[in-house]
């Protein structure tokens, strides 16, 4: 038990500070993820950051902190049965294993040799799937995976595997980018809440319900309020800070979100948050960054 809790420890700290992976290890991870999932005739596909960097560059992007792979429940013979052979395969192998809920998902974390493989066991909803930070993907770019070479062996990618990657990372894919790429996510979703979520006045009024909405305050470098700040969360709409610096909204459940904060002064990309209903978060920025922090949030 606390080779397991030292373990999950381990996954936390490498979620929170995102160093970046050794190539070469990763390398033989993910095929040694391909010999799990081919041994057990279960499909899987190169997703986000992987996918990207299999396709634009031809190798793992050399910053990037993990593996994203994803497969489809209800498509190419995958189901929720599948999910636990997989995950004892692993095991069995010495990887560490964790089971979890992301945006309504099955997530499978699976660690070794300190790289974290990120596994997310999707649902097509209403024609599309949801990609992190709720980017909606249609479904028939999963439909026909495609296959090709990296990294001396073959892998699937959805099809075509360009217009994937413009949906989620805007048009601007092909150029390379290790912080603000985030912004670009969230600017090249449409305005307002993703379709599937509440609308803005569903989410007024759950808002109003005990322990259904969060507030997060802005606050400037000094500690004084910024009024008017604007609070964007990706895939669930823009909120106003009042007088004191505090902005409520919905939250559906304690998950990561990404967000945007500006200013009249600036602005910042968060993209990866920690929040949960019936908190109350404080942002400050740091005169000395402006790109690339995660999970920066206090609890006031």
């Amino acid at each position: 038990m606390t080779e397991h809790r030292n373990a999950d420890a381990a996954m936390d700290h490498l979620t929170r500070t995102t160093p970046a992976m050794d190539l070469a290890v990763a390398q033989e991870l993910l095929r040694e993820v391909k010999e799990v999932f081919d041994g057990l005739g279960v499909v899987f596909f190169l997703r986000q950051g992987t996918c990207l960097g299999a396709i634009r560059d031809d190798a793992f992007i050399a910053w990037d902190d993990d593996i994203d792979i994803g497969s489809i429940v209800g498509m190419h013979g995958f189901n929720e049965g599948c999910i636990e052979p997989v995950a004892e395969a692993f095991r069995a192998r010495g990887f560490h294993v964790r089971r979890d809920q992301v945006e309504g998902e099955t997530w499978l974390g699976i660690m070794k040799n300190n790289i974290r493989i990120d596994w997310l066991c999707l649902r097509a909803r209403q024609g599309h799937i949801m990609h992190f930070p709720g980017v909606r993907l249609p479904i028939r770019l999963f439909e026909e995976l495609k296959e090709i070479d990296f990294i001396g062996t073959h892998f699937l990618v959805p099809d075509p595997p360009e217009e994937y990657l413009a949906i989620k990372y805007g048009p601007n894919w092909m150029t390379p980018k290790r912080l603000d790429y985030g912004g670009d996510v969230i600017r090249n979703m449409p305005d307002g809440p993703t379709p599937g979520h509440p609308g803005r006045l569903k989410q007024r009024l759950l808002a109003r319900l005990p322990g259904r909405s969060a507030r997060l305050r802005v606050i400037d470098r000094d500690g004084a309020p910024l009024s008017g700040a604007k609070i964007t969360i990706a895939g669930w709409g823009a909120y106003r800070t009042n007088k004191a610096g505090y902005a409520r909204f919905y939250l559906p459940r304690n998950d990561v979100f990404a967000l945007i904060i500006e200013d009249k002064d600036r602005e910042e990309v968060l993209y990866e948050e920690q929040m949960a209903p019936g908190k109350t978060y404080v942002y400050r920025p740091d005169a000395a960054v402006s790109s690339g922090r995660i999970f920066i949030l206090a609890t006031e």
